[in-house]
């Protein structure tokens, strides 16, 4: 369907019924709407009772591809008039109850925080007096302060255990449209119970300047005459994209196929990724997704020290997905999906264009001049975009999957927004940077967790650590050039916990034991990382204990379905130790076995002032490529790009002689 004469594609807006053979599908309105009636229905929902989350139960990994379809979706239901939480699977397509747990919250965890609970924390505080009091000592109307409503962690504080818990920094916005975040009313924080509406405790530390001058970044007093230079960039495809969708969301792109995801939680999953090889159609990975952020902040004043979010757990970030826009999002000839998500009232809500799928131009894909046949070859890289942002308070961020001709799997993170001031009176510390007079933003980390289940070619998988190796004068090496590599079998949960190591160029290998390449090595993938600092929380501390998967870049566990997260089901107000470090404590053989491999990546944020007032996009990722999973190059057949668009007379696949100018007027270049 197109949707403008601007070549934006976009899947109808009432999203089909789900194909009674496609288990993967995207969820559609008539099932949010029919999970609430069952819940309804079997006296779990309420009035009272609010939706934390909704997601699709996924067919087990193993399941048989025949086997009768069984729409299934998990739900957290938190009763607001004192009833116990719920953890609920609710199947539609047999219109029933499957299970319903009740949670003791002390122990398992708090569920998400709700939308309607943001609110509450600036509302209630406006109405405390020790919180008056400290704003009117500061000469601050209450009314224009902001509060953002933080998740509080866990801390030594034993009356908050069981109880739902937010703590509130405060910014003084002087108008309307004014950037709060300019203004950090320092020394002061809130800690308040959002079920009871009311504040456990104030803290105000004494009065600290507020940065007066103005981060309003669409201001003309800061943006200045706008730049006049840039010439448009079109990108057209006349024919349409390279890539089709069937149903509601299965892709096929070149070799590539693929069923895409979305969940109120993670995001973008991608299921099934597989790649055509000749006559078969071979899997790389049963499921690929984000499956959590934590943004850990290093400042220990009293005020702030708590400050640590799990975006993904606690916040959900797919339900914070924006709505893309032509040309400012997304560049191009788009495909849109518009994901469906439940809100807290179990109402169906859509994201409109949420999901993001383009083609790109990539650079060179493979180059080669001849002295001795003379053949100027050059080929086209080219990939597949499959993106959504998402705001979480002041950040935003872009999640990133390509796909590449030549098999390689790519993630990119994207950071941007606004960074999380404070207020340095005294300039920069060893804590924060200064960003502005008077205006700082505390160092901070920005941490993924990657799961990635691997089915090479649908078997089982080894892990294999490879190091390179500098080798010594020896007499086997006499003068010294020799280097090698060195490879260790993880072949249990314990053996692979593993840091990264930029100084050896420290990679894993992922293979099927049961799967040869022609030359009769087993098949592989090998994950790049980007070798970025882990979690730099010290051991012992609350954040580290809660977040222990982002203290290592790499974890292997054997697969269970019912081990969905690295922080486990519930990190919100959870104690710790739950997700991966439970699992992997049984030190389970993984070698030979159906495995889920978790990598740890981000970026570790020491604010500058060019980050200031609205931060350029940052970057951090990884990359999987193919490692003797397929016997020769993949790319072959790739076509020599099309005349018209290359230097050469011939094409970009013959020899090319001297322009005669001495002036290059094609298109065949290296950028």
């Amino acid at each position: 369907m197109t949707a403008t004469d601007s070549g934006t594609r976009s899947l109808p807006a009432e999203t089909p019924p789900v194909p009674a053979s496609d288990a993967f599908a995207l969820q559609t309105p008539e099932e949010i709407t029919a999970v609430r009636d069952i819940l309804t229905e079997g006296g779990l929902f309420s009035e009272a009772v609010r939706m934390a989350y909704l997601g699709l139960v996924e067919p087990a990994r193993g399941a048989p591809a025949d086997a009768p379809l069984d729409r299934r979706f998990r739900v957290f239901l938190l009763d607001t008039g004192g009833g116990p939480s719920r953890d609920v699977v609710v199947s539609t397509t047999h219109r029933r109850i499957d299970s319903a747990l009740e949670l003791d919250t002390a122990t398992t965890g708090e569920l998400p925080v709700l939308e309607e609970e943001f609110e509450v924390v600036e509302s209630v505080l406006a109405q405390d007096p020790q919180w008056l009091a400290a704003l009117e000592n500061r000469g601050l109307p209450v009314d224009e302060v902001r509060v953002a409503p933080l998740s509080a962690g866990v801390f030594e504080y034993p009356e908050e255990s069981g109880r739902r818990i937010l703590r509130g920094l405060a910014f003084h916005q002087q108008h309307e449209t004014d950037s709060a975040w300019a203004h950090p009313i320092d020394g002061l924080v809130g800690y308040v119970d959002v079920a009871a509406k009311t504040v456990d405790q104030v803290i105000d530390l004494g009065v600290v300047p507020v940065p007066a001058e103005h981060g309003n970044y669409t201001d003309p007093e800061l943006t200045g005459p706008v730049r006049t230079s840039q010439r448009p960039i079109e990108i057209t495809q006349p024919e349409g994209p390279s890539f089709t969708v069937t149903g509601s969301n299965h892709v096929e792109w070149e070799k590539w196929s693929l069923d895409v995801g979305f969940d109120m939680r993670e995001g973008l999953v991608l299921h099934n990724i597989a790649f055509q090889d000749g006559e078969r159609r071979r899997t790389v990975l049963d499921r690929a997704a984000i499956s959590e952020m934590v943004v850990p902040y290093g400042d220990p004043s009293p005020v702030r020290s708590w400050q640590n979010y799990f975006d993904t757990g606690e916040y959900l970030v797919g339900q914070w997905a924006n709505s893309l826009e032509l040309g400012c999002d997304c560049l191009g000839d788009i495909t849109y999906l518009s994901p469906w998500v439940a809100n807290n009232t179990g109402e169906p809500r859509q994201i409109k264009n949420g999901i993001c799928m383009h083609e790109e131009d990539w650079s060179i894909l493979a180059k080669h001049t001849d002295l001795w046949s003379g053949v100027a070859y050059t080929r086209r890289n080219r990939r597949l975009v499959i993106s959504f942002f998402t705001t979480v308070g002041n950040y935003d961020y872009g999640f990133y999957w390509y796909l590449y001709l030549d098999g390689t799997i790519e993630f990119e993170a994207k950071a941007t927004g606004v960074v999380f001031t404070s207020a340095v009176p005294d300039g920069p510390t060893d804590f924060a940077s200064e960003l502005a007079p008077g205006l700082g933003a505390p160092f901070h980390q920005h941490l993924f967790s990657a799961r990635l289940d691997f089915a090479l070619d649908g078997g089982v998988s080894r892990v294999v650590e490879e190091d390179a190796v500098r080798l010594p004068v020896s007499g086997e090496n006499p003068r010294g050039n020799a280097f090698t590599r060195r490879h260790t079998v993880l072949a249990t949960e314990q053996q692979a916990i593993r840091d990264a190591d930029m100084s050896v160029g420290r990679t894993w290998v992922v293979t099927n034991p049961e799967s040869s390449n022609r030359l009769g090595r087993p098949v592989g993938y090998k994950l790049h990382p980007e070798g970025q600092p882990t979690l730099l929380a010290a051991e012992g501390s609350s954040i580290h204990r809660r977040a222990t998967f982002a203290s290592k870049a790499l974890w292997v566990s054997r697969y269970a379905e019912d081990e969905r997260y690295p922080t486990g089901d519930f990190p919100n107000q959870h104690a710790g130790d739950g997700g991966l470090p439970e699992w992997t404590a049984q030190d389970r053989p993984i070698d030979g076995e159906r495995i889920v491999m978790w990598h740890t990546f981000g970026l570790t944020h020491f604010p500058r002032p060019e980050d200031w007032p609205i931060m350029p996009v940052d970057h951090v990722g990884f990359r999987l490529r193919p490692e003797g999973f397929f016997d020769r190059s993949p790319v072959l057949d790739v076509p020599a790009p099309e005349r018209g668009h290359c230097c050469t007379p011939g094409g970009c696949n013959e020899p090319s002689g001297d322009s005669q100018d001495g002036q290059d007027h094609g298109g065949c270049s290296s950028h």
